[in-house]
C-alpha cells in the first residue's frame, strides 16, 4: 500500500474544499459516528423526532389517533409527487414495504410472462416473481439490460440504483428499449429518491421505501402507477383505506378510490408523520442540492481510494462499493464508521448529513497500518456494536 500524508488538505484536497462540503443541515444531526450508510438506513432529523415526540405524547394524552395523524397523509403523498417529476397526488399509493407494493404488479401478469431482472438485483424486486411460480424470471448483466428487451418480453424490473454496489441505470434508455418491444417497466427508487432526480414518464410503476435516503420511516413506502396503467391493474386484498370515502365505507363495502389511493394500505400513522418530516427537509435543501453535494463527497472518496490503491466501482453514485477492503471491516469499526459489507466488498453512501471530515476520517482509516485514534472521543458508548450494517 503506498505511503500517505494523513494532514490537512488530505489526498490533495484543500482545506477550504473541506470547508465547503459540510453537512447541508447540521443542526439536524448529531451523530456519535461517522455515519456512512444510508443505502442501510437513514437517519433522523431532529426535527422529525420533535415531531414524532409530539404526536405519541399525544396519543398517550389520550388526544390522538388515527383521525389526528391521518391529516399527514394527504400532505406527504403530495410530497413524494413533487420528488418524482411529472408525477401528481393521484397517482401515488402509499403502503408499507417496497416488495408488498409491488403485488399489484405481480399479480396482473399472465401466466409464462417473462420478467426481466439484473443480475444481483436486491431481492424485495426479484423475489416476488420469481414465487408467485408460473412467470418466465430471467436475470441478465445490468449494463446489458436494454439490448435483452425482446419482444417476448413483458416486464422489466429493476432498482434504479442497484443496492449491492450503487450502480446507476440511465432509466431514458432502457426506457426506449421497453417501448419499443411493447413491454412495462417497473423501477425501485429506494436507494435513489431523496438525493437522484427522477421523472415520472421513465417508467410505468415506481415502488420506494422511504427509510433511506428520504430519512423516513421503516414502516412507509410509495407505489406510483402512470394514468394509462392505473385501471390495468387491480389492487390485491384492498382494505378500507382504499376505499372511494373510507370513512364512510368503514361497514359498507363501497367502490375502491378512483385514483391510486386504491393501492394504498391501512399506514403507520407515527411513521406517516416521521417520512411527512423527512420529506419536508428534502424538499426544503432540494434534490438539486442534495444531488450535487453528495456526489462531491462520492467522487472526493473515489478519488482517495484511488491514491490508496483501491479500485472502487465506478459510476456518478451516491454509494460507493469497494472490493477487497473486508479486512478493513474491523478497523472501522473501532473507529466507529458506519459502513455496509456487501458481496465481498464494503459499501459507503454519503448523503446530506455527511461531510468531507467524514470522507477523510474513512480514507485515513482504510489507509492506516495501525489502529486509528477513537473519533471525538465518542466511541465508549457502544462502540463495538451494530457498526457495519446489515439490511438493504
Amino acid at each position: 500500500m503506498a505511503a500517505v500524508d494523513f494532514h490537512a488538505g488530505f489526498m490533495g484536497f484543500s482545506t477550504s474544499s473541506t470547508r465547503a462540503l459540510s453537512s447541508l443541515a447540521p443542526s439536524e444531526f448529531v451523530t456519535e459516528t461517522t455515519y456512512l450508510n444510508t443505502a442501510s438506513f437513514g437517519l433522523p432529523a431532529a426535527s422529525t423526532l420533535v415531531e414524532l415526540d409530539a404526536a405519541t405524547a399525544r396519543w398517550a394524552a389520550g388526544r390522538g389517533g388515527a383521525t389526528m395523524a391521518d391529516e399527514h397523509v394527504e400532505p406527504l403523498r403530495e410530497a413524494f409527487a413533487r420528488l418524482i417529476v411529472g408525477a401528481s397526488a393521484d397517482d401515488i399509493g402509499i403502503g408499507n414495504t417496497a416488495a408488498g407494493m409491488l403485488g399489484p404488479v405481480v399479480a396482473a401478469l399472465p401466466p409464462g410472462a417473462e420478467v426481466l431482472i439484473p443480475e444481483g438485483e436486491f431481492t424485495s424486486v426479484s423475489l416476488p416473481f420469481v414465487h408467485r411460480g408460473d412467470l418466465t424470471v430471467r436475470f441478465a448483466p445490468l449494463h446489458q439490460l436494454a439490448e435483452e428487451v425482446r419482444p417476448e418480453t413483458a416486464l422489466v424490473a429493476l432498482s434504479v440504483v442497484q443496492s449491492a454496489d450503487g450502480r446507476v441505470t440511465d432509466l431514458s434508455a432502457l426506457r426506449a428499449a421497453t417501448r419499443a418491444a411493447d413491454a412495462e417497466l417497473l423501477v425501485d427508487a429506494t436507494q435513489a429518491a431523496g438525493w437522484l432526480p427522477l421523472r415520472f414518464a421513465d417508467a410505468d410503476y415506481w415502488v420506494c421505501a422511504t427509510f433511506k435516503w428520504l430519512i423516513g420511516a421503516r414502516s412507509v413506502a410509495f407505489f406510483a402507477v402512470s394514468p394509462e396503467r392505473a385501471h390495468r391493474i387491480r389492487p390485491v386484498s384492498p382494505g378500507w383505506y382504499a376505499t372511494e370515502d373510507r370513512w364512510s365505507q368503514l361497514y359498507h363495502p363501497g367502490a375502491l378510490a378512483d385514483s391510486a389511493r386504491r393501492f394504498d394500505t391501512t399506514p403507520d400513522w407515527s411513521g406517516v408523520v416521521t417520512a411527512r418530516s423527512g420529506l419536508r427537509l428534502i424538499e426544503d435543501l432540494t434534490v438539486d442540492a442534495i444531488h450535487a453535494h453528495d456526489l462531491a463527497l462520492a467522487e472526493r472518496f473515489r478519488t482517495g481510494l484511488t491514491d490508496l490503491g483501491h479500485t472502487p466501482v465506478p459510476g456518478d453514485s451516491a454509494i460507493v462499493s469497494v472490493p477487497g477492503t473486508i479486512e478493513a471491516e474491523e478497523r472501522l469499526r473501532a473507529a466507529d464508521i458506519v459502513a455496509a459489507a456487501r458481496g465481498g466488498a464494503l459499501r459507503f453512501a454519503f448523503h446530506l448529513y455527511n461531510s468531507a471530515d467524514d470522507v477523510d476520517r474513512a480514507l485515513r482509516v482504510l489507509g492506516a497500518r495501525v489502529s486509528p485514534i477513537p473519533r471525538r472521543g465518542c466511541w465508549t458508548r457502544g462502540s463495538s456494536r451494530h457498526r457495519v450494517g446489515r439490511g438493504r
